[in-house]
């Protein structure tokens, strides 16, 4: 079964490169947004297993963020992410997942 991971981050080029990262691997789907509306459009449409935080949120978006998809849905894993190399992002996503 693949596990859902959506990716929030306010730069568009990181973006980009965080869908293709999230997508290497089998067992993952990835999608990535750049607004807040985009991403709690998603997880109204969709199951997440996981969201990723990632540069440009601000303290305040970023709690605003959390409550409204917790709030959508509880329990939801919601973990930072503000780059490193591939190996750091598999890594925070499988501790996450664990």
């Amino acid at each position: 079964m693949k596990v859902t991971i959506l990716y929030i981050g306010r730069d568009p080029e990181i973006t980009v490169v965080m869908q293709r990262l999230l997508n290497t691997r089998e067992e993952w789907t990835g999608l990535t947004v750049c607004t807040d509306a985009e991403a709690v459009a998603i997880c109204e449409a969709q199951p997440l297993d996981l969201v990723l935080l990632g540069n440009g949120i601000t303290e305040d978006e970023e709690h605003e963020l959390r409550k409204a998809l917790t709030n959508l849905r509880p329990g939801l894993k919601i973990i930072q992410h503000y780059g490193g190399g591939s190996g750091l992002l598999y890594g925070e996503i499988a501790g996450a997942l664990q």
